[in-house]
Parts: structure tokens; sequence; C-alpha cells
């Protein structure tokens, strides 16, 4: 890298420069984009919104599947339009896309001043001086140990929840997952740390924490030679001022009796698990690399349902695997008929090169994949409905997340819906309530996936 033009950056310095930067992909991903904006804090910036009168241009990328990558793309494109306007003088890319695609941006897009790897946004100071001084400038640190960030976090989620990444990183290899080969094996983040950073999230107005990771239920196995998720759990939940702690991605086959018997001895702890299964036919479930069996998640539900009775689980599934047949979507729909998610997203399977199962020879065509995540997607509808009208006359603590417009209406969550993937419940009131308060409501009505209720 050449030396940086100190006059120039010193020139730069005097003024206000404004900051656009887009977040990309997963709630993971906004971790590290509210990380890097604490650091960028430091620099003599002011964030805006919109993109024709911004100097610079961050753009944190995402490619786990093929519309993920897509997006993260065209937004390049589009902003690099912008560097022929005098005004935007750096752009910079960062995340999923920028690790494993890099080569492929800097040929096709050379309007991009830098480039930085999934593990080496530590670097975005740096990246940002290298641009502003016209000097190219790329750092992908090798997948493995974790950033070293000492800048407190920009919270862009409205600051009444925030998003905890416990690990990074991924040892699983489920045959269509690109994951590890973009974020490296999986490394938990120390204890201490992650306590740190929620006393930190709380002091600044956070009342619910979620966490995440690749896979929240492996937490501590690589430092503390064994599974301690539920220490973890115990030490978020002594957290003066903190109301929630919500758990995110937990691989059923890892879920383990010391984590439930944390969950219900913390008070704190939402009575909610998301578990992505992805499949519940034997045959798919073999093929995607995954450790499990129907018989097992079977086993997994029902001994959760009998330890939390109130718990609300949440799934993932794929549509349209290679190799799958009417049979085994129809023993899937059987599967999400009997065990009757509280909430479930299903994809149409995204064959991602470098992964194995896009090499397999049965792919399922387009259109067979759409009709699979639609029938898949009905039937929750029906479910999550039937289960909506079994709450009528069910009180609830909700956090409130906005005012409808124009109506005496609020938005709010139980702790049964995470933000942003999961229902609301519309409560009507003349009562003046402020968003992240926590009000007591009762259900008086349902409405697909979403619940009507009272204030109390």
């Amino acid at each position: 890298m050449r030396k940086q033009d100190s006059s120039f950056l010193a020139l730069e310095r005097e003024k206000f420069m404004k900051l656009l930067f887009i977040s990309l992909g997963c709630d993971k991903n906004l971790v590290d984009t509210e990380f890097m904006l604490g650091m960028l804090r430091e620099e003599n910036i002011t964030l805006t919104d919109d993109e024709y009168e911004a100097d610079i241009i961050i753009i944190n990328t995402c490619c786990f599947i093929n519309d993920a990558k897509e997006e993260s793309i065209n937004t390049i494109l589009e902003m690099a339009e912008h560097k022929r306007d005098a005004v935007l003088k750096a752009l910079i890319v960062t995340g999923c896309l920028a690790q494993r695609y890099k080569e492929e941006i800097k040929r096709e897009i050379p309007e991009v001043d830098a480039i930085l790897g999934t593990n080496s946004c530590e670097d975005i100071i740096t990246a940002l001086h290298a641009s502003l001084s016209g000097t190219f400038y790329e750092n992908y640190r090798q997948l493995e140990g974790l950033p070293t960030i000492r800048a407190k976090r920009t919270v862009t989620t409205g600051g009444h929840f925030a998003y905890l990444k416990i690990a990074e990183g991924c040892n699983k290899r489920c045959t269509y997952c690109i994951i590890p080969s973009i974020r490296g094996n999986y490394r938990s983040v120390p204890m201490e740390e992650l306590v740190a950073q929620a006393k930190e999230l709380v002091a600044g107005g956070a009342k619910e924490l979620i966490l995440v990771a690749q896979e929240t239920t492996l937490y501590g196995v690589d430092l503390y030679g064994e599974k301690s998720l539920h220490l973890l759990l115990d030490e978020l939940n002594k957290i003066p001022g903190l109301f929630w702690i919500r758990i995110l991605y937990c691989y059923p086959e890892e879920i383990y009796d010391g984590l439930i018997d944390a969950m219900i001895r913390n008070e704190k702890v939402c009575h909610y698990l998301d578990i992505p299964i992805q499949h519940a036919s034997d045959a798919m479930l073999k093929r995607m690399g995954r450790r499990t069996s129907n018989a097992d998640l079977v086993r997994i539900i029902t001994g959760l349902r009998e330890r939390i009775p109130d718990i609300a689980l949440r799934t993932t599934l794929i549509c349209g695997f290679p190799g799958e047949t009417e049979e085994m979507h129809e023993e899937l729909m059987r599967f999400i008929n009997d065990m009757e998610f509280d909430r479930l997203g299903a994809f149409t399977y995204s064959p991602e090169e470098g992964t194995p199962a896009a090499e397999f020879s049965d792919q399922i065509d387009e259109e067979k994949k759409a009709l699979w995540q639609a029938d898949v997607m009905e039937l929750q509808e029906e479910i999550i409905f039937d289960r909506n009208e079994e709450l009528k006359g069910r009180e609830f603590l909700v956090f409130i997340e906005g005012k409808v417009a124009d109506e005496n209406a609020y938005i709010g969550r139980t702790y049964r819906d995470a933000p942003e993937v999961d229902g609301y419940i519309f409560i009507n009131t003349e009562e003046e309530l402020m968003t992240g308060d926590i009000a007591r409501v009762r259900v008086t009505g349902a409405c697909e996936y979403d619940l009507i209720g009272e204030l109390l």
C-alpha cells in the first residue's frame, strides 16, 4: 500500500464527511456493521441515508444464498455509479461477498476503493484513510481468532433491543452451505467480553438482548471444553435493567439438558427457540449433511414442549433440495402438520458454487421448488392462525415497537416474536406509549400471523 498523503487527509478531516453505511444480510452481519460504525464515530463523520449526498459509502455484503448475492452485487453496482459524481470519494465493500468474490470485485468493479474480508472489520479506519488518499486497500485476515475492536458499538436497531453475537464461524459441513468457507470454523467470544458488551448495551437502553451466531448451542466448546451457553445465560440474567434474553439459531441435535434448565431457572430468558431443521425426511437430512433424523426431531421438539410448556418454537426449511421427491415433500408436510411450529420460514433451495449440493445431478426445477414452498407456507398459515386463536384471552408483556400512522394503535411484540422475522400484536389504545415501553396486553383477536390486543 502506498504511503498516505497526510496533507490531503488533514484537509478532508477538517470538515464533516457524510457516510452512507448499507448493511445487507443477517443480524450477525449487522453486529459487524455496528462495530465498524462505532470505530468510524471517532472520525470526523456524520451519517446520512441519502446516497446522493454521501462522501463515503460502505456496503457490508451477504452471499449466503443466490438472492442475497444478487442483492449485494446490484447494490455495489448501483453505488459505484456515484463514483462518477465528484461528491463520492470512497466506496468500500466488506463482508461475505467481499471475502468470497474479492478477485471478481477487483476485476469487474474498479470503482471500489477498498475490500475487507469477514474477519477484517477492525481495519475499516485504515481502509477509509487509504481510500480517501487514492490508494486501493484490501485485507482478508485469516479465518481464525476474532477481530480486536475496542470501539463502542453504534446500535442501529432503535436502542431498545440489540443483537449479541456470541460466536463466529461454523464447524458443521452441511452440503448446501458456504458459510464455513467464508466465515471459518467455530470461534466463541470469551464470556467476560460478552458480559461486558451486554452491560454496555443495556446501559445504552437495550432491554432485550438477542443471542446470535451461526450456531448458538455450541457456544464455549472451543474455549471451555464443553457447551457453556447455559453459563452465559446465568451471567446475562444478573444484569440489572435487562428484561428479555432471546436465543436464535440452535441446531436441534446440540440442544442439551443444561440449556433447558437455564431457560427454566433464568426468568429473563424468553421461552423461545429458533431451531433450523431444514427438512424432516431422513433421506433429505442425510443428503443435506444434517445430523438428525425424523425421529430425533420429534423427540427433541416433544421434549422441549414437555419441559417448557409455553415455549414458542421457530424453524426454517429448504424446499426443492436436489433429489427431493413428491413423497419426501409429503412427508415434510405431515411433519409440519403434526409438530405445529409456532413460527416457520421456508426457502427454495439455492445452489451455491463451491458446495457439494451444487454438484448433485438431480437438481429440482424452480417451478416445483416454488410450488412446494407455497404448499408449506399455506399449511403453516393455517397452523399459526389456529394457534393464535388459542391465545385469545391470554395476557402478555409486550415490547412496544412503534405507532400505527394516523391511528390510535401501537405495534408490539410478545416473547413469542423475534424482531423482523415473526409476527406482531396490534394494540388499540388512547394512551400514549413510547417505542421500547413494556405494556401488559390481553389478546382479543387474531389475523393470519399477527394478534390484536387491548392494553391493561
